[in-house]
């Protein structure tokens, strides 16, 4: 896992062709935006994020952030832990984020 500012995290994932985004917030949260073509799985769905992350392609480089850094940085850990090979996170988070928002 690496920790990533905002500017090396999208000049990283722009150069990125086996990228994937991944959302880690709650539905709640994912209602009020969410960073363009990410997936979203709720890291406080416990087993259910594990099973549901399983299911990714841990051959792709995943970005990974939530509101403000601290569940993107334990999604990135428990996906390591997994078997994926490549996660960045998001220092600062959605709640710093200043990109675009579907």
């Amino acid at each position: 896992m690496a920790d990533l500012i905002q500017s090396d995290w999208v000049n990283q994932l722009e150069k990125d062709d086996n990228a994937v985004i991944l959302d880690v917030r709650t539905d709640e949260e994912v209602a009020e935006g969410k960073i363009p073509n990410a997936i979203h799985i709720d890291i406080y769905k416990g087993q259910g994020f594990i099973y549901a992350v399983e299911e990714l392609d841990k051959s792709k480089n995943f970005y990974v952030y939530c509101r403000s850094g601290g569940r993107s940085a334990q999604a990135c850990a428990i996906m390591n832990q997994l078997g994926f090979g490549t996660t960045y996170n998001l220092l600062g988070g959605f709640s710093e984020w200043s990109g675009p928002v579907e």
